[in-house]
Order: structure tokens, then sequence, then C-alpha cells
């Protein structure tokens, strides 16, 4: 057997295109082919003894004429989908595997469970995955899924690492997840083989462990299976019908097969690397890529047993117990593509390209010396999907009703797949997730961008090699930039603003949309949250809700008055018309919302899409009505434009569209103009003003700003998971009219009971830098997590808000609130805090009304 360190020699030496050397199990070449051969790590999978057949084979069982959900995929999302969807009482669902459960990427993984990670919601997401391994599976069929608790270990070998280590730590405390941060010499008692010299500390995590996937598929199956579900095996899924309603919207017909076809109004694509090849019989575009991933399996290593998993971040390579072994993998900065994607490909494997894995043995072996001598017992190199953002894809189609998505988990489906399918299993069922999954859900990708295979591939290939990267703050891609660019983009340059005398923000990367036709009215009535059917001219700033009360966007709609003729500004339309801005990181999030609400409620009016049309200005700050008085042929006194209203206007001899409102807390406007006179406004703005100091401002000042005034960010401190009287937008909600909207039962039942978790403000006196996640105590007890936090400069605090809850269960009402002692645990030291129940920076809001 070939030890890691010659493997390393040997692949430091050859030639790239001449190596063969054995390892015990067969020889090692650099081709991209499957290998015929197959070597796991677990003594039993679900494949047949001598792998799959080529010779024809009907279902396991024959096929359904209908069935209420086809999930397609018999990996770890697709039996945890079909079991989650058993739950919820969804007896007519059914799993579609084209060859065995397991055989695409899932029987291959490692299986590793770690509980914490830098996001509130994978934390929760996990947890239920860990719940459902290693307590609800085995009590409900009394079979063994595999689950092991050996623990897990982080290794930071910088300040920076450990840093990010003490914080997933205080977000830790916030939901109950043990873990402790050791020193080298503590490290060293717990794991005796490891190299400690060069550590600064570990993130340890008792309770993490490794999952089995064949134990854990068959009994995910054998659960679903006694709930009505059925699983049928050896059945290709060869086309999607689609039909199209009355109102032309496509919506799933059928799911057809080898075998016959299946009528059903749902399909949840759960095919992993093969999603691409599904999602195109139904015309859906699915962002991802296909790439080799790889682990080694070394020969028995003495006084290894029972000792954690470990992830070492900085040399990118983990460390699975196996046994009385250890599998060696991780993510590398140049990874091999899986260029032709086989439909055949089943239980198979690559051969490993050692000149690329090299580098994990370097770590590996520094990490624990010990395997410098250990043999190499197995290569395991299979293909893994992965996406842009290195999240997964979720939830509906925005081109077709009916059309789930369960895939793309970038090598995390084992971890994530309990809490994923438990979601997906909700949207299916109720229209929505219970939890926030916008950063999951598919709509978060611009529609321009899903089949721009560069910008795929690009991005894509820069999430991998940054998988184990330091989660800095403020954190951008470097890959896939400049696909979509605004008409400023050659112009202006960003820099930090302060509440002087004015900014300017280029926001032309706002969603754009109007709401037009014979039932706009109606439709505006029960999308928006806030009374918006105001006169025209008038702008409201309003919520947009799920059936839970949830906040799925917040926006402002400016009513329009009807015309025959057709503007940049403005559509031809009769009956009602608004206007919507929306945030332009989750336009396609509103526009999928707006229309999956046009279509359920067959509304009879159109959603035209203008973001590319227009470009967004913004000026705020006290000398904005000075400088854009001399740019603009309109009156901008209060009397003749008041705050929330809007106006066709001539700027620099073009028309636009002004409104006044303020995102930062600051007299100002904003000019949506039509694109190819952005320029020349931009420009005119800019000369007037010169005298009065304006500056250019980019969107961390926006952040800095907006918090210190107390305006929420959706996303932020404000989530589909998160209703407007939780959040302090009470305001937002026509609750005293007669007028139903979508969310309002919800709102009035919350209402009536008290709010079990509140948004408060808090500030720091000590200028320590806060990001988010950072625990809150009061009174000694962790009562929540922070969601948003930044510097105020103009309050030279740091800011930050976050939802607390009564430990008691009680409500959390404003003397609860007002009465406690707070303080804020960041990376493990807690910094006293001060509760406000309203922004602590112009809280009379003066300042947007033009009195300074």
């Amino acid at each position: 057997m070939a030890s890691l360190s010659r493997a390393l020699r040997v692949a430091a030496t050859c030639p790239r295109r001449s190596r063969t050397w054995g390892l015990g199990l067969r020889a090692l070449t650099g081709r991209a082919g499957p290998t015929a051969e197959k070597s796991v790590p677990y003594r039993r999978t679900l494949k047949d003894p001598q792998g799959p057949s080529t010779v024809a084979r009907g279902p396991s069982q024959p096929l359904p004429g209908t069935a209420h959900v086809v999930v397609i995929g018999g990996g770890s999302l697709g039996c945890q989908t079909l079991y989650h969807l058993a739950k919820l009482g969804v007896s007519g669902a059914v799993l579609l595997e084209r060859e065995r459960l397991t055989s695409g990427t899932t029987w291959h993984t490692a299986g590793l469970l770690w509980q914490l990670r830098p996001s509130d919601v994978e934390v929760e997401l996990l947890a239920h995955t860990r719940r459902v391994v290693s307590h609800d599976l085995e009590e409900e069929t009394g079979l063994h899924t595999g689950w092991i608790q050996n623990g897990g270990l982080f290794i930071a070998s910088n300040r920076q690492r450990l840093d990010e280590y003490k914080r997933l730590m205080s977000l830790g405390k916030a939901y109950g997840v043990e873990s402790h941060v050791l020193s080298p010499a503590e490290t060293k008692a717990l794991y005796p083989l490891m190299n400690v010299d060069d550590l600064y500390g570990t993130l340890y995590v008792p309770h993490d462990g490794t999952m089995d996937p064949a134990g854990t598929c068959t009994a995910l199956t054998r659960a679903a299976a006694a709930r009505g579900a059925q699983v049928i095996e050896n059945c290709p899924v060869t086309g999607i019908r689609v039909r199209t309603d009355d109102f032309g919207v496509r919506r799933v017909a059928a799911v057809e097969t080898e075998h016959g076809s299946i009528q059903t109004p749902c399909v949840v694509n759960c095919a992993g690397v093969w999603a691409g090849a599904v999602g195109r019989m139904a015309g859906v575009k699915v962002p991802l890529v296909a790439m080799h991933h790889a682990y080694v399996v070394t020969e028995r290593i003495e006084g290894i047993q029972n000792m954690p998993n470990v992830r070492d971040h900085d040399a990118s390579v983990y460390l699975r117990l196996q046994g009385d072994a250890l599998s060696v993998g991780g993510y590398e900065t140049n990874p091999i593509f899986w260029e032709e994607v086989s439909d055949k490909f089943a239980f198979g494997l690559f051969d490993l390209d050692w000149d690329v894995f090299t580098q994990h043995i370097e770590g590996a072996i520094n990490r624990v010396p010990v395997l410098e001598k250990t043999g190499v017992k197995s290569t395991v190199c299979g293909p893994e999907s992965f996406t842009p953002d290195h999240k997964p894809l979720m939830g509906e189609a925005p081109e077709l009703r009916g059309f789930f998505l369960g895939c793309g988990f970038n090598s995390a489906g084992m971890m994530l797949g309990g809490g994923c399918g438990q979601e997906l299993a909700h949207w299916i069922v109720h229209g929505r997730p219970e939890k926030d999954m916008y950063s999951y859900d598919i709509r978060r990708f611009h529609h321009l961008l899903t089949d721009h295979r560069r910008w795929i591939r690009e991005r894509s290939h820069e999430s991998y090699a940054k998988n184990y990267s330091v989660v800095f703050p403020h954190d951008e891609p470097l890959a896939g930039r400049n696909m979509r660019t605004d008409p400023l983009h050659e112009i202006k340059k960003e820099c930090l603003a302060c509440r002087g005398a004015a900014a300017v923000f280029n926001m032309s990367y706002f969603g754009k949309f109007y709401l037009v036709g014979l039932d706009a009215r109606k439709a505006a009535d029960w999308l928006f949250s806030a009374d918006v059917s105001r006169p025209p001219g008038s702008t409201v700033y309003t919520c947009m809700l799920n059936h839970r009360g949830g906040t799925e966007s917040d926006l402002t709609v400016s009513r329009l008055a009807p015309g025959p003729q057709a503007s940049a500004l403005a559509p031809a339309f009769e009956g009602d018309g608004y206007y919507l801005a929306v945030g332009g990181a989750v336009a396609q999030h509103n526009w999928s919302h707006i229309s999956t609400v046009l279509q359920d409620q067959k509304f009879r009016c159109q959603l035209i899409d203008s973001s590319e049309d227009l470009g967004l200005i913004s000026i705020q700050g006290p000398a904005s009505r000075a400088i854009l008085q001399e740019v603009l042929d309109a009156d901008l006194s209060d009397e003749a434009f008041p705050f929330s209203t809007h106006k066709l206007v001539r700027a620099a001899g073009h028309l636009v569209r002004a409104m006044r409102l303020s995102f930062v807390g600051e007299l100002g406007w904003e000019l949506h103009v039509p694109k190819p006179a952005c320029v020349a406004v931009y420009q005119a703005v800019m000369a007037a003003g010169t005298k009065h100091g304006l500056v250019n401002a980019g969107y961390r000042a926006i952040d800095s700003l907006s918090i210190e005034k107390g305006y929420r960010h959706w996303h932020a401190d404000l989530r589909p998971d998160d209703s407007p009287l939780e959040a302090g937008l009470a305001f937002t909600c026509k609750l005293k009219s007669a007028v139903p909207f979508l969310g309002r039962e919800a709102l009035e039942k919350q209402r009536a009971e008290g709010l079990h978790r509140r948004l408060v403000c808090f500030t720091v006196d000590e200028k320590v830098p806060m990001f988010g996640l950072e625990a809150i105590w009061r009174n000694g007890q962790v009562v929540g997590h922070v969601r948003r936090a930044d510097f105020g400069f103009a309050v030279d605090k740091t800011l930050a808000y976050g939802y607390i809850r009564d430990p008691s269960g009680q409500s959390v009402t404003l003397d609860f609130v007002k009465s406690g002692d707070y303080a804020l645990e960041r990376m493990g030291v807690a910094y006293p805090a001060r509760a406000h129940l309203k922004s602590p920076f112009d809280p009379d809001n003066k300042r947007v009304k033009g009195i300074y």
C-alpha cells in the first residue's frame, strides 16, 4: 500500500500525463471518465453486488396513473423530501429513481455533519437533520441510520480564524449548541495524534457526527412508505409534460418515463448533478455545474478510534473518522469540471488526479503527522453539483408552476438534507417554507444569469475554491463581475458619505415594475399590507406578506394616473396603475412572488418589468433641495412637493420621475430616469452639487446610515419568517381598515395572542465592530442573536438589531424590553448594551421633513 507521503513525492516528481503507480487497488490515471471499479468506505451500500446492470430492467413496482407529487431522484434530498411530504400527510407522493437509491452522488458522500455555520437559518436546518438521523428515524422504523456522534473539531491556525470560531460559538449559545474554544494544549489532550504547534486554538462541538448515506436513505424511504408514499427504482424520467392554463400560465401536467407516465401537478427536481438535464425537459434553467470531488481512505491508524472529525479550514482539508482509519479530503483551488454529464453514470467513480489532490495531503500530514507513514487503502473521486454562490437551489421555478427544485447542494446534501427536505415539503404543501429560505430560493438569481454559462461556471469555481475561506463581513465574489452593468457604471466611483451637505447614490440596480390593468387595484389591495390605493401622485412604503404573516418584501408603491400614451416612464393602461421600486438584489424574488399571487388569485392585470430600462439616482442630505432646485423644473418646497409624493419633471432637459423619499433618514429625492438620459442627469446633479459639498456614496454607506435611522433591510432584520408587528412595522399594515390583504388573518391572530418575539435596537458604547450573529444576553440569559449590525457615525456608536424572546415563553412586551440589563457577546466577550424602542438618531423624524 502506498503511503500519503509517497503519493505526495510521486505527484511532485512525475510528469503530469505519464504517471501510473499502484495504491493497492487500481492504477491511477488523470483521465476524466468514470472507472468501472468502485471503492467506498462504507461496509454496505444500496447498489447491486455487481454494480448497475447493462440489461434493461423494469421499474421496481408498477407506476401509478396519478400522484399528488413526483420526486425525481433517490439521493439524500429526494428521500428526505419524500419523507417529510409523507409526514405532512401527502399520501400520494412518488419518488422516481433512474437506477437505485443513492446511486448518483449520495452513495459516496463523506456524510459529515457540523452543527455550527455562519448562518442562523443553517444552524436550524442542521439541527433538524441531526434530530431526524439520530432520533426520529430509528424511533419510527426501528432501523439504525448509521449515525455516529464522535464530535467535531475546527482548527484555527491564525487569529482571524479563531475569531470566526468564537463568533460561531456565540451564535451556538442562542440555539443551544454546545461548543468550546480550546487552547492548543487542551486540543492535544483531546486529540493526542494532532500536531498543535502552529495552532491558535480550536472549536470543539461534542455533538457533531457522521451519517451513513445508505442507512439514512433506507430508513427515510421505509418511514415514507409506511405513510403511503411510493419509491420506484429503475425508472428513468424521459420528459415533463406541461400545460398552459386559461390565463397563459405554464403548469406541470405529467412526468414521462420509459415505462409510462404519471399525471401530477407537482414535480420536485432532486436529481443532483443531473438536475440541469431534468430542468431542460421542462424548460427550466438550473444554474449549477458538475465537478469532481475526492477523498482518500487510509489504512488502520493506531490510536485514532473515537477521535472527532476535523476541519482544518486554512489547509482546506477535512479528516473524517472511519472506524480505525481516516478519510482525507478537501476543496482545492483548481477543481476538475465534469464537462459531459452522462445519464448512464450510476455508482460510478473517476480516477483520482493526484496533481490536483496533492495540496490536501500536505495539510493532512501537517495536522496529523502519523499520516506520513500511513498507507492509502482506497480513493473515492465522484461527481458533485456546485452552484454560483455555494448555496442550494430550492423552491418553485419562476418559469413553470408546480416545478420545484431541491438540488445543487455543494457536497452538503446529507448534512442539510433533513432541514431542507422539511422546508421543501412545507413549500410544496403550504406555498411557503416555515423558515427564511431566501438564500436557497432559486428566485435569488436574476433571470438573465440563470442560463449564463460563463457566469455560472466562473462563480461556481470561485465559490468551490473559497468554501473553507474565512467568512469576512461584506465579502464579495471576484468572478463573474460586470455581467450586468447600470447606466452609470463607467461614470460613477463610490466612496463613503456622511451626514454632511448631501450625497448621491446610484441605485439603478433596483427593480422597477409596473402593475397595471382592470384588476390592478384589487391586486394592490391584496398584495400590499399598506393602503396604496391613494390618489395618483402618492408614494407609499409597504410590505408584502405571505399567508403566515411573514414579510416577503418591503418596497415603495407609487400610484399612477391612467393614460393612453406609453412612455419610458409609464406604460399605456386602462384601469389602475402602480409603479413599484424594490431592492435590486431581491428583484427576481419580488417579481416571482407578485406573479404567483396574481396567477393564484386570477387578477386581470399585467406586471411589467422595466428594471433594465430605467436608472435610479438618489440625492440625500440637508442640501439636497438646494441642489435639485437648480436641476429640476419644479417647485421643491414642502407645500408643492410633500414627503411621500412623486411627479414627472424635467432634469437637464429630460423627463424623469422624481420621488420625495429617504432610505437614510434625510431630506431627499429619488430620480427615476430613462436609461439613455442617466449620464446627462447625473452630470447635471454633480455640477449643481459642487458648491454644496455633494459627494458620491456607496451601498456600505447606505447600510450604516439606514441602521442608524432604524430603517429595515429585507433579508437582514426583516425576513419571510418575521412579521411586520414583530419588526416594529405595524404602521405599514392597514389593520384599522376592513380591506382584506394577504397575511391579514395571521397578523390579527398574532396581535390578539401577543408578540412572542420583538425586534430591538441596541447600542454599544465600546467601539467594537459587530456584523451580526452575536448572542444577545438579558439578565444573564441568552434571549436571541443579532441579525444586523454596523457603526453609526452620527451617534458615534455601534448599533445592532436583533429579535429577542422571553425565556419563560411569555409575550415580549415593551416593559419586558425596557426592564432588562443587556449585553452583546462578540467572539466570546460580552459588551454592555442599551436597548432602544426606537432609533436613537432623530427619533422625531425631523430631518426627513427638512427640519435641521
